[in-house]
């Protein structure tokens, strides 16, 4: 039989091969065309055959087309068919399709999808033909009969696509089933099906199976939906690594199948890259991602940004490595993807910084922690795309590197003026600023630790930095090449042309720089470590090569090698000798050997001198300091080790020269007096000529040369009296050159009056001379000691010198001197210090001190004080992790046995028995009269209660005690010293912060301003409420005033924040009415707590308003917060029209909120407004007729400065009252009954007033205003204000 129908089939026309056909029972074709497919024979050409036979023109070909299409596919289905044989069968029902009238088209449809859902496919080669079917169902523009209606082709195309994605896919098929769509004509609505339906399989596939059904949605993405697509991949894997990350801290688990890390951070590589890839052929996809990204900056940024969402955008940053390949033609394509990466890079920066600023929000306010949940911040998670790198995630590790040095390039220091590193964006605060420059160095330094291949890159680049930005501050680069060469020394030498091509830079850069620079690379430059000695020092000769070529003999350089001495030699002992030689060798220049010749020391020698310019040559303190360290530590270290061995003499001398030396020097150090020096008080000390220049540096170096031989005598005394009758005497000689040259520099009021060198006494001395002079209690050393002590002057000197030498770790992070660098031994240095300070303070007090004192200046009690205050600030900043150790060693009744029980005594515990120790001292301070009140002493004890008060637990009775304490302070307490206020003030205000919200106590602070100040309607009078006695009419305005109006800012800034993290969310949510109305109840606590909040806040601007406030910064202020005042409502106003259509309208407490700034706020601003405008007038009248012509410029330009915010607020009341009108119509409430609108706005400032002033030309034209009809209009009744 099938030969009868090829033979049929050959013929040219079909008339006879359909007769045949029709003459066949039913079952026999398919039986047929079944067995010639199974047996592998010419099954093709018999099918071609049978479609020839059967044209759809006729009801008879339909029906057996229709018959043979199903049996081809059960047939495809079975899995019995030979490759070819299926492949050419599929084929051949392809190319037919089109040829199927559209009801058929749409059966076979049906069956198909049928089958899918059922799960009764075998092995999906039949989906092959679906598409073609849709395709060809989509052309047919005739009306089909589907389900109970009438659709055309394209319509039941749609209803097909929709049946089939809202059904049930067996996981095998969910990839094929994607796959097929790419084939088919979609709309972007029936994209949207297919995406949601592939989507929404994820969570029920094997982890492998995700990245080709990935791949194969990103191709469908080119017809549309690219958003979908995006946003459901970065969910997906968002949620798993969250899911990853609570198994691995032990929380519960989420209903997310369990996989391994690694196969997890493999799978999510490949996902990154098949949309990295994607990328590339559709910028489109990449300007969506980074759209969608970008949603989460308008609100909680944690919600878009996760440790996946990062590795993938840090991937698309390699894309911008292709464009210089590609062929002109195509630039115009490749700068889209040049704008997409900039995009990508600026976001990242940008989502850090506002996560670091929220953090800092949120810290700071403990009524915004009631409100928000902690969550992850996008600087922890983009940590963790650095560990997960690890997982041959090479494509991340270039945008990691990126992104680190574009965070240390923006927001590392800036500038430096006067010799400071600060900061130069005043838009955002310095921490964000420095936790951003951190992050940046964290995310180079643990990627160079991860992967090998980046190394190299990474340490030239930050090298390049370090030589190419001398002029800027480059402190954060050398810290990071620091921390890079400790962990990996041998990396130095893969780089070795680029770190020898830095040191010939170095006479170029600044002192500082190359000092930290030599620091960074010396862990690498110790030629007896255990790396490879033999590369090591052939590496290390290079660099000393270098050093010989830049390095001159300037004294700022050998004052460097001269600090670095001591450090080689502890590291390398064996080099002992050889360096005490060269020192040895270098100090006799300089000394005069004879005994009796006065002074000891050739300064001439010391000093250069080239034509009219004068400079240092030999920094012979520095040289001196060294040797006295390096002796001791000779003496300590190596001289006790050659106990009972043979030495020789040669050897063992020069330690002995050197002491000889030494107290020669003392002795006749002693004996000079200054007109030895040519250093008395006749002597020109002017900074304009040179023997004023020469005789400053040998002043400085006369007096280096006497603390040094302080400290070297006080090492030596073993408490001897004549020891330290001498150190007495070095002292006095210090002290007349200190006093000569304060009272030049004061009298030639130059910059430097007030400035000192560092002194030569080092930490660990310093540490132990004032144990000596104040808490040494050995009966055998008083008399000796009592020498010292009986200088009140050399006391306040030791003093100084220690607060010097916190100061110095403040600024720059480490002092000078020996072990300078060392953070163990200063933070124990630190700690013996703030122990006598502390011991001083409290048992001396400064009124008992200072009843019999004569000398000037301050006294040892205040200086002690000072210390403390400044050690508090540095430990906190240096030594946060060591607080509890730093707490415990100022316990002086502490003793070993006792430290076991004392280890369970919390950090809070302990800070709260020294605050109670100052909170008595400023009590004692504040009993006394005004007369005799201690400002000075006052404003350092609530510094340092300030600063003691940040290491108290905010939920600990200790805490709500001191809140307690402070508060009462302010309320009992009337001083007018405003300075004291403002730091008792500020200390008030920052424990309220961290215990709730301070609106109240705002409100009660403005009630007590406009009682002390009066009204600005003179003739009502204001009723005192005294809720603070330290707010009086003194310090009310401006101190108090500016501080209560910082403070509203805060809670300004605060709310806006929140009002803006609910406009995000709102923004991201697309839900349905009721899921809508549903999602909008966990929303309620905070938009209740913010309504409250501006409630309080408007109460507290209904007081100010009304308060006369003096002109200047006060009104200025003002008025800036009320304009900020009204755009925080009018935020809130726009919010609820966003969402009061869900929600069902708008809560109560808004309308309240809406009358109670309609009554008590609006008008008011108005009378202000009139009140200030009014002074102006007055003002301008007043100083035209009486005022010389500068100080009327003066005056009006402050009115000018004050009244330039009016226009301002005025167009934030409107902007509120327009939005105000816009939800009244949407929420059918009608808000606007309890506003009153003026009918008259048109304010300006009159500039023809201002050029009168600067002119002095005549009199004003135009001097009257429209102002005052307004003001007439709205002029708030009487009635409203307080009276007696």
């Amino acid at each position: 039989m099938d030969q009868k129908i090829l033979s049929l089939a050959a013929e040219k026309t079909a008339d006879k091969l359909q007769e045949f056909l029709q003459t066949l029972r039913e079952g026999d074709l398919t039986n047929l065309l079944q067995n010639q497919a199974v047996k592998g024979k010419v099954a093709g050409a018999l099918l071609r055959a049978i479609f020839k036979g059967s044209p759809c023109s006729e009801e008879a070909g339909t029906l057996r087309r229709r018959k043979i299409y199903t049996c081809c596919i059960q047939l495809v289905e079975s899995g019995d068919l030979q490759k070819e044989i299926a492949s050419e069968i599929i084929g051949l029902l392809m190319l037919e399709a089109h040829h199927f009238p559209g009801p058929l088209l749409v059966e076979l449809a049906n069956e198909f999808i049928s089958a899918v859902r059922e799960g009764s496919l075998v092995n999906g080669k039949s989906l092959e033909l679906l598409p073609i079917i849709l395709t060809a169902l989509a052309t047919k523009k005739e009306n089909l009969a589907y389900g109970k209606g009438v659709l055309s082709g394209e319509e039941c195309k749609k209803q097909l696509i929709n049946t089939l994605c809202s059904g049930r896919w067996d996981q095998q098929y969910v990839i094929q089933l994607t796959s097929m769509f790419k084939d088919v004509p979609l709309t972007a609505e029936e994209v949207e099906f297919v995406v949601e339906k592939a989507l929404s399989m994820f969570s029920k596939m094997n982890l492998q199976e995700i990245p080709p059904l990935v791949y194969q949605l990103l191709v469908l993405s080119s017809k549309g939906s690219r958003k979908s697509v995006l946003e459901g991949i970065i969910a997906f894997f968002s949620a798993l690594d969250k899911q990853h990350n609570e198994e691995q801290s032990g929380d519960e688990l989420l209903d997310v199948v369990t996989v391994p890390s690694g196969e997890l951070r493999h799978v999510e590589g490949t996902i990154i890259l098949h949309i990295v890839f994607a990328i590339k052929l559709d910028y489109e996809l990449g300007r969506e991602l980074v759209k969608h990204l970008k949603v989460g900056q308008q609100g909680d940024s944690n919600n878009n940004l996760s440790p996946f969402s990062i590795a993938l955008l840090l991937s698309v940053t390699r894309i911008q490595r292709f464009q210089d390949q590609v062929l002109d033609l195509l630039f115009i394509f490749f700068h889209l993807f040049l704008l997409t990466i900039l995009k990508v890079l600026d976001l990242l920066k940008t989502s850090v910084v506002k996560s670091f600023k929220d953090l800092q929000l949120l810290q700071g306010s403990k009524f915004l922690q009631n409100l928000v949940p902690h969550r992850s911040y996008v600087s922890t998670m983009i940590l963790e795309v650095v560990k997960n790198s690890v997982h041959s995630w090479d494509h991340v590790t270039q945008g990691l590197v990126e992104l680190g040095f574009i965070l240390m390039d923006s927001y590392g220091p800036k500038k430096v003026l006067d010799g400071k590193t600060i900061e130069t964006s005043p838009s955002l605060s310095r921490m964000p600023n420095q936790h951003a420059c951190k992050l940046g160095a964290n995310i180079l330094l643990e990627t160079f630790k991860i992967h090998e291949m980046i190394r190299q890159e990474i340490l030239e680049q930050v090298l390049n930095r370090v030589v190419t930005r001398a002029s800027s501050p480059i402190s954060h680069f050398l810290d990071l090449l620091s921390n890079i060469v400790m962990y990996a020394p041998l990396v130095l030498q893969s780089c070795s042309s680029k770190v020898t091509e830095a040191f010939d830079y170095l006479s170029f850069l600044p002192l500082q720089t190359v000092q930290r620079l030599l620091k960074a690379v010396q862990v690498h430059v110790d030629v007896h470590s255990h790396y490879n000695s033999v590369a090591n020092e052939t590496f290390c000769l290079e660099i000393m090569d270098s050093l010989r070529r830049c390095l001159s003999q300037q004294a700022d350089v050998r004052l460097m090698l001269y600090e670095g001495f001591y450090d080689v030699l502890r590291r390398n002992s064996q080099l002992a000798n050889s360096v005490m030689q060269t020192l040895l060798s270098q100090l006799k220049q300089f000394y005069e050997p004879k005994p009796d010749l006065l002074p000891p020391l050739k300064l001439e020698a010391c000093i250069l001198t080239q034509g009219d310019k004068i400079s240092l040559q030999e920094p012979l303190d520095y040289l001196l300091c060294c040797i006295q360290h390096c002796l001791a530590w000779y003496k300590n270290t190596v001289i006790p080790l050659q106990q009972g061995e043979e030495e020789e003499e040669e050897e063992e001398a020069f330690y002995e020269d050197l002491d000889d030396i030494l107290e020669s020097i003392t002795n006749r150090m002693i004996k000079s007096e200054l007109e030895d020096f040519e250093l008395d008080k006749s002597a020109d000390f002017s900074q304009s000529t040179s023997i004023g220049i020469k005789n400053n540096i040998c002043a400085f170096l006369v007096m280096g040369v006497c603390e040094v031989l302080i400290e070297y005598n006080f090492s030596i005394s073993s408490f001897s009296k004549n020891r330290f009758e001498d150190i007495l005497s070095l002292f006095m000689c210090y002290k007349k050159l200190s006093d000569i040259l304060n009272e030049k520099a004061g009298k030639a009021k130059t910059k430097t009056a007030n400035k000192t060198n560092d002194s030569l006494l080092s930490m660990k001395f310093v540490s132990s001379l004032l144990t000596a002079l104040f808490r040494d209690s050995i009966q055998s050393h008083q008399e000796s000691l009592s020498v010292l002590r009986s200088s009140n002057e050399f006391m306040r000197y030791a003093v100084n010198v220690a607060l010097q030498k916190v100061q110095q770790l403040k600024e720059t992070g480490h002092v000078s001197g020996p072990d300078g660098q060392n953070p163990d031994k200063i933070f124990q240095n630190l700690c013996d210090i703030t122990r006598v300070l502390l011991w001083r303070y409290t048992s001396i007090p400064t009124s008992v001190e200072e009843s019999g004192k004569k000398e000037k200046g301050k006294s040892i009690s205040l200086l002690c004080l000072e210390g403390l205050q400044k050690i508090f600030s540095a430990v906190q900043q240096f030594y946060q992790p060591k607080i509890q150790q730093f707490l415990r060693a100022l316990d002086v009744t502490d003793k070993e046995g006792e430290e076991r029980e004392d280890a369970d005594v919390s950090v809070t515990q302990r800070t709260a028995f020294q605050i109670r120790q100052f909170q008595r001292s400023l009590l004692n301070l504040l009993s006394s009269q005004e007369e005799d009140f201690n400002s000075k002493e006052a404003l350092l004890l609530v510094t340092v209660l300030t600063s003691l008060s940040k290491l108290l637990e905010p939920s600990s009775p200790q805490f709500v005690q001191m809140l307690s304490w402070t508060s009462k302070i302010c309320k009992e307490n009337s001083r007018e010293d405003a300075l004291f206020c403002k730091s008792l003030m500020n200390l008030l205000f920052s424990l309220h912060v961290s215990y709730k919200s301070p609106v109240i106590l705002l409100r009660d602070l403005s009630q007590d301003i406009h009682g002390h100040l009066g009204d600005i309607d003179q003739d009502v009078e204001v009723e005192k409420t005294n809720h603070f006695a330290i707010v009086n009419l003194r310090t009310a305005a401006p101190t108090v005033c500016l501080l209560v109006l910082s403070q509203a800012e805060k809670v300004l800034e605060e709310v806006d924040w929140l009002i803006t993290k609910l406009k995000g969310q709102v923004s991201q949510e697309t839900l349905s009415e009721e899921a809508s109305s549903q999602a909008t109840l966990p929303n309620q606590p905070v938009e209740k707590a913010i309504i409250m909040q501006l409630g309080t806040l408007l109460t507290f601007f209904h007081e100010l308003v009304q308060t006369a406030l003096p002109s200047g910064s006060c009104v200025d202020t003002l008025l800036k917060d009320l304009c900020k005042m009204y755009t925080t409502l009018t935020a809130l106003v726009r919010y609820y029209l966003q969402v009061c259509q869900s929600s069902g309208g708008i809560p109560k407490n808004m309308e309240k909120l809406v009358k109670l700034s309609g009554s008590h706020l609006t008008p008011l601003c108005y009378s202000f407004i009139s009140y200030v405008q009014n002074k102006s007038k007055s003002l301008n009248y007043t100083g035209e007729k009486k005022e010389k012509p500068a100080a009327v410029a003066t005056a009006m330009a402050r009115v000018l400065r004050e009244t330039k915010p009016i226009p301002n607020l005025i167009f934030a009341i409107e902007q509120y009252e327009k939005f105000l009108i816009h939800l009244s119509k949407k929420s059918k409430v009608n808000l606007m009954q309890h506003m009153k609108l003026s009918t008259s706005r048109d304010f300006k400032i009159k500039g023809n007033i201002l050029d009168m002033v600067l002119r002095e030309d005549g009199e004003d034209e135009n001097e009257e205003g429209t102002a005052s009809e307004h003001g007439g209009q709205n002029k708030e009744p009487a009635k409203k204000k307080r009276k007696k």
